[in-house]
């Protein structure tokens, strides 16, 4: 079992048994801890691949310890949880999960989910470009090209792809993109993000109305997927 090594913190010990079956049963080596306590301790002692993250711990509230981890932790968090709200998934995401994944959920998702967090797509130093299926983004050039042929994009909707291809497979919140994008002063304006996702669908999609990069997460965000995964 060498394939990546995941811990898992839930309270809930069929969960974890459940996880255990399915990610061992892929290759993947778990190790679990039943509260925030002995998650914290289990990460801080021995580093995992990836944390999958319960939000309802008995001990600590799981936002608590996602920000715990991310003051010192750079791997992928994947947050397994009950709450399916828009407020819970979106302050999840601000404060560094990679994704949030609701119970109950298909292995096959959680499996995909899983790889795609893990999946090395960030940027290594030295490296500059970006490839994601058809889709080749130079950082140095500043090029984008599909099947080898350049694609013209005006400076904002560069800065908009870039970003989400540098963070493949991680949902990106509206509030996150027009940050990062725009600027502080417009972390409101989401009509601006409407407007770009749309022109960029047009230039880099087979069909913009069935995109196959650029995925709506519905009232939360956007993510940039690879059609490999």
């Amino acid at each position: 079992m060498n394939k990546a090594e995941i811990l898992i913190i839930d309270d809930e010990a069929q969960i974890r048994k459940l996880l255990e079956i399915t990610l061992q049963s892929n290759n993947y080596t778990v190790n679990q801890a039943d509260n925030a306590k002995n998650g914290l301790i289990t990460a801080e002692n021995h580093p995992p691949d990836m944390i999958i993250l319960d939000l309802g711990l008995p001990d600590d509230d799981g936002q608590s310890v996602l920000k715990k981890l991310r003051e010192w932790y750079t791997n992928p968090v994947l947050i397994l949880s009950v709450k399916n709200n828009e407020e819970d998934i979106i302050s999840a995401l601000d404060n560094g999960a990679n994704d949030y994944l609701v119970k109950p959920f298909r292995t096959g998702e959680l499996l995909a989910r899983i790889r795609s967090a893990l999946r090395n797509s960030a940027v290594e130093e030295g490296d500059t470009t970006i490839t994601c299926g058809e889709i080749s983004i130079d950082l140095e050039a500043r090029t984008i090209k599909k099947n080898n042929e350049s694609i013209k994009l005006t400076a904002t909707e560069y800065r908009l792809l870039s970003l989400l291809a540098k963070n493949e497979g991680k949902v990106l919140t509206h509030q996150y993109l027009l940050r990062e994008v725009w600027g502080p002063g417009y972390i409101n304006q989401s009509q601006y993000l409407r407007v770009f996702i749309a022109q960029l669908r047009k230039k880099i999609e087979t069909d913009a109305n069935r995109p196959e990069y650029i995925i709506t997460e519905s009232g939360i965000g956007y993510r940039f997927i690879s059609k490999e995964e």
